[in-house]
């Protein structure tokens, strides 16, 4: 016998008789809560506990995304016990599997959100990952995944279809514009960014209209953190590194070196040829005392 099948019970066959019909709700509703609590137990405290060390998940990402997963049982047995619940007002079992279905919807986000979470700390350990970012990309599909969630959410909730949902956004697209302005502009600089090859974790910059003297040390889609000198950080908006000019020292340590440029005043009176006494001073210098003897001949 599967555990649905043992959720699909009845609770008025051995319940007392001539029981208040609210009293019955209230024993059915606490039995159905604790057979989720059970599933919940055996889902989590037995076999995700068996999982974990079967396969040694070492990342808390993962564990979260699995764990997530697991309070989906939970959620159907209350949306599959719910109807068998005697006296339930008119109506409340409805209500219960639409707040269960919009519960799994954002469960199964929440899932999908920890896996790009878990694609981007993967990515991360590889070498190309401080030359070409992807957090950038992946925070777009979790605006979008988490929009999407919403609207079947709401959905849900409502007993509509979500294409009627999304025909009346059609109408607010103005207002959706504006609302993400901010992240437009940075998913095209972030583009521009990365193809272009402009800016690197690690590299060294500086854009003195924002204070920012370091270390680049995270590029998102919306801000770019510069650890400074001084240990601060600077947070900038990425589409303003397209709008505003900045200098990356990345060339300098590429190359190994750098070029100082100072200014170096000679009097001119001051020039002469050397007396022999000058120049025999001079060969106390070794690395220049070659260069005497040549040109001494």
């Amino acid at each position: 016998m599967s555990f649905f099948d043992l959720a699909d019970f009845s609770v008025q066959a051995w319940m007392p008789a001539n029981m208040p019909p609210e009293a019955e709700a209230l024993i059915g509703i606490g039995v159905l809560l604790g057979l989720a609590l059970i599933a919940n137990f055996i889902v989590k405290g037995v076999i995700l506990r068996f999982a974990e060390r079967l396969l040694r998940f070492k990342s808390e990402t993962l564990k979260r995304l699995v764990s997530r997963l697991a309070n989906i049982v939970p959620a159907l047995v209350i949306a599959r016990g719910a109807p068998l619940v005697p006296h339930l007002p008119d109506g409340a079992a409805t209500v219960i599997n639409n707040v269960v279905s919009a519960f799994v919807i954002l469960m199964v986000v929440l899932a999908l959100n920890g896996a790009l979470t878990l694609v981007t700390e993967i990515y991360q350990r590889r070498p190309e990952a401080a030359r070409r970012p992807i957090k950038g990309y992946i925070q777009v599909v979790k605006i979008v995944l988490f929009a999407a969630a919403a609207i079947l959410m709401i959905a849900a909730l409502m007993e509509q279809s979500p294409l009627l949902l999304l025909s009346g956004l059609g109408a607010m697209a103005a207002v959706l514009m504006l609302v993400f302005k901010d992240t437009i502009l940075s998913l095209v600089a972030s583009v521009q960014l990365t193809s272009n090859d402009m800016l690197r974790v690690g590299d060294w910059i500086e854009m003195p209209q924002f204070n920012a003297d370091g270390d680049v040390i995270d590029i998102a889609l919306h801000t770019v953190k510069v650890q400074n000198w001084d240990k601060t950080v600077t947070t900038i908006p990425t589409h303003k590194l397209i709008e505003n000019s900045f200098k990356n020292w990345r060339g300098m340590f590429e190359t190994g070196g750098r070029r100082i440029k100072r200014s170096l005043f000679i009097d001119q009176s001051s020039v002469r040829f050397l007396e022999a006494e000058e120049v025999e001073g001079l060969h106390r210098f070794a690395l220049i005392d070659e260069y005497l003897d040549r040109e001494a001949r």
